[in-house]
């Protein structure tokens, strides 16, 4: 084997976002036949944080990887789910002390994949300096297959961690903004890179909102609460190349349905 596939999908955002990801993955895995599954997983009980049965429920279905961001401790009983269950990961540059961790390593076919789930600074308050987790980590991992979630609201700062990880990393993928951006790539020393995946949630919707909710909050000002939009999910994603003697990327490709 000379190259295997990473499938990656983006933010799943309550039940629309699961109920499609659970009926589109074995069509994704007989089109592209990945190797490892990974998907974030931080908004999908009702919008907001996961649940540990939504989490078995993902990993019954094959998921190898589950990330998270933000919202990871939103809903309190994933607390102690994450520090029994190695293979679902939050923000690594959260205090240590936090439950869970934000680094794990899973294989297949001989090949030792470690993913990593950072956070970014910018616009998001409480997480120490994602480029200095990075090179921390750096030093730690031995193996050359390296994928990282980097969750975070701007869109410089996740281009800069893209080129700051260039080489040293497999796939640099975004999340956090459910919105799918066009520049995925390739970058100078082989890592795949794409500023945000997008996410598995309902459209037509506002990130996965229902879209007349937010409209009164953006015309009055007022408070409001959010709801999840109950409309059909929509996918994204991505499918990346990996060459197995060097761990870099050879290609990456969106993936919207």
């Amino acid at each position: 084997m000379e190259s295997y596939r990473i499938l990656f999908l983006g933010d799943i955002v309550g039940k629309p976002g699961r109920d499609a990801v659970l009926e589109e993955l074995p069509h994704l895995r007989q089109e592209f036949d990945p190797l490892f599954t990974i998907v974030n997983g931080e908004n999908s009980a009702a919008g907001v944080g996961i649940t540990p049965k939504i989490a078995d429920e993902l990993f019954a279905n094959k998921v190898d990887v589950i990330t998270l961001g933000n919202h990871a401790y939103n809903k309190r009983e994933i607390c102690p789910y994450l520090d029994t269950h190695s293979t679902i990961i939050r923000p690594i540059n959260y205090p240590k002390s936090n439950p869970g961790k934000g680094l794990c390593y899973v294989q297949k076919q001989g090949i030792e994949l470690a993913v990593m789930n950072i956070h970014g600074q910018v616009f998001m308050d409480g997480y120490d300096n994602p480029f200095a987790a990075f090179d921390a980590l750096d030093k730690e991992i031995q193996t050359k297959h390296r994928f990282i979630d980097f969750h975070a609201e701007a869109t410089s700062e996740k281009v800069a961690f893209g080129f700051h990880a260039d080489g040293r990393a497999t796939a640099v993928v975004g999340t956090h903004t459910h919105i799918q951006t066009a520049d995925e790539k390739i970058l100078p020393k082989g890592t795949a890179y794409i500023t945000d995946v997008g996410m598995c949630g309902p459209f037509p919707s506002v990130i996965g909102m229902d879209k007349d909710i937010i409209l009164q909050k953006f015309r009055t000002s007022m408070p409001t609460r959010f709801e999840v939009a109950n409309e059909p999910g929509v996918i994204c994603g991505v499918v990346i190349d990996v060459k197995v003697s060097t761990g870099s990327a050879i290609a990456i490709e969106r993936i919207q349905r």
